[in-house]
């Protein structure tokens, strides 16, 4: 039995009424949305809700999956997902 909406609700989460449409991922875009489900569980929470991303737990996985060369231009294309996520869940709140 799946148990999500009664998870969700139990930590305060407001699940879409429906599920999402299927997107397209860029080519290019595939190692930071890769990077990003990696981490996805790494948000630093405080009292009023999700405040970003543990950037030590990202480091790590950047050093463990990613070129040396990559990290910087991964880590800022990151940093622009998880703004979105930031104000997405913001919005939802209000």
């Amino acid at each position: 039995m799946d148990e999500t909406e009664s998870d969700a609700a139990a930590l305060g989460i407001v699940m879409p009424e429906q599920p999402p449409e299927d997107f397209e991922v860029w080519e290019e875009n595939w190692p930071v949305v890769e990077l990003f489900l990696r981490v996805q569980t790494q948000w630093r929470i405080s009292m009023n809700g999700p405040i970003g991303l543990d950037y030590g737990a990202v480091a790590w996985i950047l050093k463990l999956t990613a070129e040396e060369t990559t990290h910087r231009p991964l880590l800022e294309e990151l940093q622009i997902m998880e703004g979105a996520v930031l104000a997405y869940i913001a919005k939802q709140e209000s």
